[in-house]
């Protein structure tokens, strides 16, 4: 997300903005409501596969239910978003693919990025999937100053990116890092570590000052930009190139500069339930082995993202 620190981490990681005007829309809807929408519209329980590899690895409350309930903020596409009513992208493509090996299913319910830990210490949401990045801060659940504010989560690993610059077709501000921001204005989404990043280099411009302007979804600050309110967001590099390619044909948006940092994308899991962290891990490591993870990365044309196996709390 940034060339330094990082969304969905401190070194990067973590959204891509869903940029069709239906993409967008949908997902304003549905990030609008909070942890309430089911955006696959499915029922509360799913059907078990008694039979699938690693069933019996999961805690017996998910066996029952026959679902993993999932917390995600879906206006990121590429990694989630929302088309024809229904949450789809990476994640969602990846979720199905463990659901396979363990015999459950993923049940993503759309919500702002900034509740998705907080759903699992509540026991609201079992996991939370969003190109979240795993880092230290999030591991033993610290603040911007490093105080304890929550019990903190474990992260399963599996998916690896850099984050960038998204700016105005044409660049016409010629934004090509983070030094080029100080004296204007950049739109981001709250709660992520992009934002972090940008307080950061806010303290670096010093007198020239940096305006930061938060917004609930990764879609309003792509919009402010859009319309000249702000010079740039910044997200992950997968999610800022998916942007820049697919919102208004190609029109309205451009890359600022080049990837950097980057950094691990994590599944979040409540300390507490180390058994379904480690049933995920084993699952992820098996659909790596069995190429369907290949398989969705190439879908979505990231492939260069591939983790080669899977890592608990590897984040810094």
């Amino acid at each position: 997300m940034t060339a330094s620190t990082t969304r969905r981490t401190t070194a990067a990681r973590s959204r891509i903005a869903a940029v069709g005007a239906i993409a967008v829309a949908g997902a304003l809807i549905l990030t609008g409501c909070g942890d309430q929408t089911d955006g696959n519209g499915s029922s509360n329980s799913g059907k078990t596969d008694n039979s699938a590899p690693l069933f019996s690895k999961l805690p017996k409350k998910i066996q029952d239910a026959g679902v993993i309930k999932v917390g995600s903020d879906t206006a990121y596409a590429p990694m989630e978003f929302v088309d024809g009513g229904k949450i789809v992208g990476v994640d969602p493509d990846i979720a199905e693919a463990l659901g396979k090996q363990l015999g459950v299913k993923f049940q993503f319910t759309s919500g702002t990025f900034d509740g998705l830990i907080t759903s699992l210490e509540t026991g609201r949401q079992d996991i939370a999937m969003s190109s979240i990045t795993d880092n230290k801060k999030r591991q033993e659940g610290l603040d911007d100053k490093g105080q304890k504010i929550g019990k903190g989560v474990d992260f399963v690993d599996y998916f690896s990116s850099g984050v960038s610059l998204l700016v105005k077709k044409g660049n016409p501000q010629n934004i090509k890092s983070l030094d080029d921001l100080c004296g204007k204005t950049v739109a981001v989404q709250r709660g992520t570590t992009y934002e972090d990043t940008f307080k950061a280099q806010a303290e670096k411009c010093g007198d020239k000052k940096l305006t930061i302007e938060a917004f609930d979804t990764d879609a309003e600050a792509q919009t402010r930009v859009k319309a000249g309110g702000a010079v740039a967001d910044l997200n992950d590099f997968p999610v800022t190139a998916y942007t820049a390619k697919t919102s208004g044909g190609g029109n309205d948006f451009e890359v600022g500069g080049q990837q950097a940092d980057v950094g691990l994308f994590g599944i979040a899991v409540s300390k507490e339930n180390t058994q379904l962290r480690d049933a995920l891990k084993e699952a992820l490591d098996a659909i790596i082995k069995d190429g369907s993870y290949a398989k969705v990365l190439e879908k979505w044309n990231v492939k260069d993202s591939a983790v080669q196996s899977a890592t608990i709390n590897a984040g810094k």
